[in-house]
């Protein structure tokens, strides 16, 4: 799974040669990249099943889901908007948007909103789309819909809120950063009647009805000689437990924030690109060669590591139980035991890679392929 590096509008574009060059660094498809480990016997000691299966059409993004009032919605990068209850997968609505899609969806539930390629986003209702609104940055990142109001968080780490109701832009923020960032899902939620971001490797708590910054911590801290190196963007979605957020700064660190004070709990060095998991007593996360680690979340100390997993493309993290749920490159997921990370169970879905971070609805887990499979597993 490549890793997308992006220059903001103040600066040109990288080269299609440097593109390149630095997609085989950062974990890109090259002629020598490392096999994928290969499959290791286990003993099955967790029961779970396909329970419904849909199509969304190809999806080429990590898409995120979002499951609001018993329905689960997902966007295709084709362009279409859906809606399925979350039970029995049957879909309740589909809206054609008219343009590819480039980041997932978000909901509260009434109102669905995503982004288009041309930078347009867009809000959806029951299928309807009421309005359209262009900004000046492409996305990556799901918006997220809250309080009647949509909030977006571009690639050049501004951000936007719009009226979910006619569209209306109530407020923007941005403050001046590195011009390289990184083109994945980044950090975008709402906590105590405000809006938390990444920006760079700092996590930013923004007022919700103003957009003036209330808390900033820095997670991440940017070290190296040149732009590539010094990347420590904060890499979505966050993994959140009561109050306490974790979070990866990319390629630089895990760490941990206290939503309702604003402070850093924990920062541990680590190497890798796709968001990390938690419960209540631990947190989870693949490296850059997709070795798994747990922390304690009260400390961060190293709990446990599993290296039987490495190259095989890891997604992000889900914590199902007393599992912790990673999909890869060929469509598998592999479920491993969050006391010790043995291997429990591994399940199939179509044998195209799993995209974005595998979503968690009470007893539910729900995973995306890129070949717009859409699986819903639970307890047999």
């Amino acid at each position: 799974m490549g890793v997308r590096l992006r220059r903001t509008a103040r600066t040109v574009a990288l080269t299609g040669a440097l593109a390149v060059m630095l997609g085989g660094l950062l974990g890109g498809c090259s002629a020598d990249k490392p096999k994928p480990a290969p499959l290791q016997s286990y003993t099955q000691t967790l029961s779970m099943r396909t329970l419904w299966s849909a199509q969304l059409g190809s999806v080429d993004f990590p898409l995120a889901l979002v499951a609001r009032n018993g329905q689960l919605l997902a966007a295709s990068s084709g362009g279409s908007i859906a809606a399925f209850d979350a039970q029995s997968g049957a879909q309740a609505w589909r809206a054609e948007v008219g343009a590819p899609l480039v980041a997932g969806v978000g909901s509260d539930g009434r109102f669905a909103a995503a982004v288009t390629r041309n930078n347009e986003v867009l809000a959806v209702e029951n299928g309807r789309v009421l309005w359209k609104q262009r900004i000046p940055a492409a996305v990556v990142t799901a918006p997220l819909v809250a309080g009647e109001r949509v909030f977006v968080l571009a690639v050049d780490r501004s951000v936007h809120a719009f009226d979910a109701l006619d569209g209306r832009r109530l407020w923007s923020f941005q403050r001046p950063g590195d011009a390289l960032t990184l083109a994945q899902p980044g950090v975008l939620m709402p906590a105590h009647n405000q809006i938390v971001v990444g920006q760079g490797g700092r996590m930013l708590a923004l007022d919700a009805l103003r957009g003036t910054v209330n808390w900033d911590v820095a997670v991440g801290t940017p070290r190296g000689t040149n732009e590539v190196e010094r990347l420590a963007d904060l890499v979505g979605p966050a993994a959140r437990e009561g109050d306490r957020a974790c979070v990866r700064s990319f390629q630089n660190a895990v760490g941990c924030v206290d939503l309702a004070r604003g402070t850093l709990l924990w920062t541990r060095t680590s190497g890798g690109t796709m968001a990390v998991a938690q419960d209540a007593g631990q947190v989870y996360g693949a490296d850059a060669s997709d070795r798994v680690t747990a922390w304690k979340a009260d400390s961060g100390e190293l709990a446990w590591t599993n290296e039987t997993l490495v190259n095989r493309g890891l997604s992000g993290a889900a914590v199902l139980g007393s599992s912790v749920v990673f999909g890869d490159g060929e469509g598998l997921l592999h479920f491993l035991s969050a006391t010790d990370g043995s291997l429990q169970l591994r399940l199939s879905t179509d044998g195209k890679a799993v995209v974005g971070t595998p979503l968690r609805v009470g007893d539910t887990l729900y995973v995306v392929t890129r070949g717009g499979g859409l699986f819903a597993f639970g307890a047999r």
